[in-house]
């Protein structure tokens, strides 16, 4: 199976960045497919242009985003890694999804509205804050985002969602254990939902 893990922080030191990377190598130790999508040493654009909105004739995709869709093209499982920023995503994962997981690869017109094109491929995604997993939960704060993006995507593209782990209390001074514990949590996790590769 490949994986497409996509990272959206800024930092290549970042918490966020060491858990993508994890994600990269445990999955690969199991035998399985995983390339590394890291948005921002991309340069991704997530500014969706006029040019690119869906019209009567279609939709015209720009150059870099007929290129990412043909990186994904075969990828069965997305893995979307990023921290919360206000509640939500990081802009550049927004504008990711707005860009690329639009009509033409996430959906089709379809009669009487649109046609999921993502059916059959699953979505998992882990999420950091410096936030309490307490106060994430209390608020209701992973629940609003998952109904506004990872519930959206399911019922859009029809991507299965597997799971949202969320992480909080992850903050500049967080000890080494602590970090060992959340990666592998994450391990743990991976090998539940897809264990080793079946050759």
């Amino acid at each position: 199976m490949l994986h497409a893990v996509v990272l959206a922080h800024p930092k290549p030191t970042s918490f966020c960045a060491a858990l993508a990377r994890t994600c990269v190598e445990h999955l690969r130790a199991g035998g399985h497919e995983a390339q590394l999508h890291d948005l921002y040493a991309m340069d991704f654009d997530p500014r969706l242009q006029a040019e690119e909105m869906p019209t009567p004739h279609g939709v015209t995709p720009a150059p870099d985003v007929v290129a990412e869709r043909r990186r994904l093209s075969a990828v069965k499982s997305f893995i979307f890694v990023y921290p919360f920023w206000f509640n939500a995503p990081p802009a550049i994962l927004k504008g990711y999804v707005d860009r690329v997981f639009g009509m033409g690869f996430g959906y089709a017109p379809g009669a009487g509205g649109t046609e999921a094109l993502l059916t059959g491929k699953s979505l998992l995604s882990f999420s950091t804050s410096g936030a309490p997993d307490d106060w994430v939960n209390h608020t209701g704060a992973l629940k609003a985002l998952m109904t506004v993006f990872d519930i959206h995507l399911q019922g859009v593209c029809g991507l299965r969602v597997l799971d949202h782990k969320h992480f909080g209390g992850v903050v500049s001074n967080m000890t080494d254990e602590s970090g060992a514990d959340v990666l592998e949590q994450v391990r743990t996790r991976l090998d539940e939902l897809f264990g080793p590769a079946v050759a």
